[in-house]
């Protein structure tokens, strides 16, 4: 007999992932694929007909728990301003048989911050002190929530034009912040970044955000950007004056704007690279803090999605493995 996966909206969603530590079963899926247990295929973007948006493809296989998977995000351009939606699909290596079909808008926010926090964990300084958060949308305030914990920051500070427009944005970090830290709004980008310890930098836009310049030696910037054509968060010229690690070393720098502009500028290669998530999770790399920024750059693996579906299936299901 056929099981029919269980299927999940947004709204299903918020009560499961209480159950779920996103952090522990995103290490688990990179030591995966730094141990060959997993497979991390590159994304591929296909364009719709006539301009009309496009969606990229995510794919992952986590042989660890017997699982992979697809996830699907269009960005739909016909109306007013772009839609952009996800779905993910969970099949079971054992049966072939999906058992799980999500919406994964509220996934996808809380894998990339939960990815982005594995970052500042193991590539901040441990004293670090004052975090900066570029973007005021679910997907900034959720890399706030990440991270809260890692380091016993002193201050947080925000910035984002949208800020102006709704106080209550600013409730809803000030919620999610550690207690007894203030978060302060900076008036400029340029503000909130200068002698940060922590740059991260969560918006929507496909253009630079920030200068690089303005950031002091040692600290680091994390960038996630969106899936516009060859988005980026940082000027691509500045590639070559940071310590570059990524989510995944054989497929972000063929993915990520930055990376793909300047390798096509000869500006900068891949083959510096200082090191990605599998490595970093299983321990295989030494970090250390130069006299120039470290920049941490995340496009989304469908692993990452895997990973979070698998575990939101074991929340929902109340089963330990897949049958």
């Amino acid at each position: 007999m056929i099981q029919l996966p269980i299927i999940l909206t947004d709204s299903d969603i918020d009560a499961e992932l209480k159950k779920v530590d996103i952090k522990n079963i995103l290490n688990t899926a990179f030591i995966s694929l730094y141990n060959n247990e997993a497979t991390q295929p590159s994304q591929t973007l296909t364009l719709f007909p006539g301009g009309r948006g496009d969606f990229i493809t995510y794919l992952g296989v986590l042989a660890t728990l017997g699982v992979f998977g697809a996830k699907l995000s269009p960005y739909i351009t016909d109306g007013p301003k772009p839609l952009v939606t996800a779905w993910t699909i969970l099949m079971s290596m054992k049966t072939g048989q999906p058992i799980l079909l999500c919406d994964s808008a509220r996934l996808t926010s809380e894998r990339t911050a939960g990815t982005t926090a594995l970052a500042v964990d193991r590539l901040a300084k441990k004293d670090s002190q004052i975090l900066a958060v570029l973007g005021s949308g679910r997907l900034a305030l959720a890399h706030l929530k990440h991270v809260a914990t890692l380091r016993a920051w002193q201050e947080i500070r925000v910035f984002s034009p949208k800020l102006n427009d709704s106080p209550q944005r600013l409730k809803d970090f000030q919620a999610v912040a550690p207690k007894g830290v203030k978060v302060l709004v900076s008036s400029e980008a340029r503000q909130a970044v200068g002698n940060a310890d922590v740059v991260m930098l969560a918006t929507s836009s496909g253009t630079p955000v920030i200068d690089v310049k303005d950031v002091k030696n040692g600290a680091l910037i994390t960038s996630i950007s969106t899936n516009a054509p060859k988005a980026h968060e940082i000027d691509p010229k500045s590639l070559a004056d940071l310590e570059v690690y990524c989510d995944y070393a054989p497929t972000t720098p063929m993915t990520a704007g930055e990376m793909v502009i300047a390798r096509e500028a000869g500006l900068w290669s891949e083959e510096s690279l200082k090191g990605d998530l599998p490595a970093l999770c299983a321990g295989k790399v030494s970090v250390i803090h130069s006299e120039r920024p470290i920049f941490f750059r995340s496009v989304g693996l469908g692993l990452e999605d895997v990973a979070i579906a698998y575990a939101l299936y074991q929340a929902a299901s109340g089963k330990s493995h897949v049958d």
